[in-house]
């Protein structure tokens, strides 16, 4: 993977969680289309610590398809296939399509540097 050059702007995804009397509520933004959370169980799925290593097996290790990520992760396929699928509709990852002979795969690429998380109390 290429390195950032000083040209190319970090892609930060923010979380805004606010508290008030009786619950949490949370936005996302920095995203084409801002999510609201308006249940904080929807923000910690997206939070959970297997798709935490989803996230450092794409920086680190750049599979080459589901398949491979998880191989890498010892997780079956459907499942890992779910968490990046969540994945990528908060804009976290996006699928590049590789063509290997006549079979098309698809590759999970992680595109965002930072989340950034702030809780207003």
């Amino acid at each position: 993977m290429a390195q950032k050059t000083k040209k190319q702007k970090t892609k930060i995804r923010y979380v805004d969680v606010n508290v008030n009397k009786t619950r949490f509520t949370s936005k996302m933004t920095g995203v084409k289309k801002p999510h609201d959370f308006s249940d904080i169980k929807l923000l910690r799925s997206l939070l959970s610590n297997e798709k935490a290593r989803i996230l450092y097996i794409l920086k680190s290790k750049h599979p080459k398809s589901i398949y491979a990520l998880a191989k890498l992760l010892e997780r079956d396929f459907k499942s890992v296939r779910e968490d990046i699928n969540t994945l990528e509709r908060f804009g976290f990852i996006e699928f590049h399509a590789e063509k290997t002979g006549k079979r098309e795969s698809l590759m999970p690429v992680l595109i965002i540097d930072k989340l950034q998380i702030i809780i207003n109390i």
